[in-house]
């Protein structure tokens, strides 16, 4: 019995760090964003804003064209994952229903491919880039972003693709369905929470990237958010309270997002580790 109470409390100790882990940043941001910079300097630390104010909220939209840059991320993240989607699943249905040779060795090579360093492919992308005219521009981020998304995406889909039946697939083509139609009619359908996995996957991924953003679009009008944030700060100043209003504004479409799916991308996951 001691035992069994002692594994539990373990578990239910490691469960509230990775809880603490994950919320504490994301709360104390939201708090700094509420509290005036003096507030900031004060000793001892104050955890609480004492008069919270949404006037770093004004100045983050007016310091800055936040909501250029809001626009620009979510314009990004969503064509990218919808392409890397599209892509994903041709070559996951390729992968797990078409008989080719070395599979298996595909699979491997998809592994590998997702495990480079971004910055030791910066300089061929901008080179890309540059040679086709596309700086400075959606697609200059667009295109990058659907090739680093490829390999988990597909990795996800095989998983699921996998665990469908082939009969549903044979009884839909019986039934009048091309190849192609089954595909979208029944195999799609079927792995709805692995295609919101892998899209969840690939938007946040979009979203969040910063290197890439910040070389290939130099230009103002085409900055995204993790690049427009990391221009509030001065020379010599760091508004860290202007800083995390911003900051609060980019983790909210995240939230929101999650919110609504959780069930299905929570369901993803799960399947899809017992699945593969």
């Amino acid at each position: 019995m001691n035992n069994l109470w002692s594994s539990t409390n373990l578990r239910v100790a490691a469960a509230v760090m990775v809880v603490f882990n994950g919320f504490f940043p994301a709360v104390w941001i939201l708090f700094t964003s509420l509290k005036k910079e003096v507030e900031l300097v004060q000793k001892p630390i104050t955890w609480f804003p004492h008069s919270p104010t949404f006037q770093n909220y004004v100045q983050a939209f007016t310091d800055q064209p936040l909501l250029r840059y809001l626009g620009n991320s979510l314009w990004v993240a969503l064509v990218s994952t919808a392409l890397s989607l599209l892509v994903a699943a041709f070559a996951a249905y390729a992968i797990a229903r078409l008989n080719l040779k070395h599979k298996q060795m595909i699979l491997t090579a998809i592994v590998a491919s997702s495990m480079f360093p971004l910055v030791t492919l910066l300089v061929p992308i901008f080179e890309t880039m540059r040679t086709l005219g596309l700086l400075n521009s959606y697609t200059a981020l667009v295109l990058p972003y659907v090739v680093l998304n490829l390999p988990v995406c597909t990795l996800v889909l095989v998983s699921f693709f996998q665990s469908i039946p082939k009969d549903l697939e044979n009884a839909a083509m019986i039934d009048g369905c091309t190849r192609m139609g089954a595909l979208w009619q029944v195999v799609v359908p079927l792995a709805a929470p692995g295609i919101f996995t892998a899209g969840i996957l690939a938007f946040v991924n979009a979203w969040d990237e910063f290197l890439l953003a910040l070389s290939l679009n130099s230009g103002a009008a085409m900055r995204t958010l993790p690049v427009g944030i990391s221009l509030y700060q001065g020379e010599f100043s760091f508004p860290w309270p202007i800083i995390s209003a911003a900051l609060i504004v980019a983790i909210v479409p995240i939230a929101v997002l999650i919110a609504i799916f959780q069930e299905r991308v929570v369901g993803g996951l799960t399947q899809g580790g017992l699945k593969g």
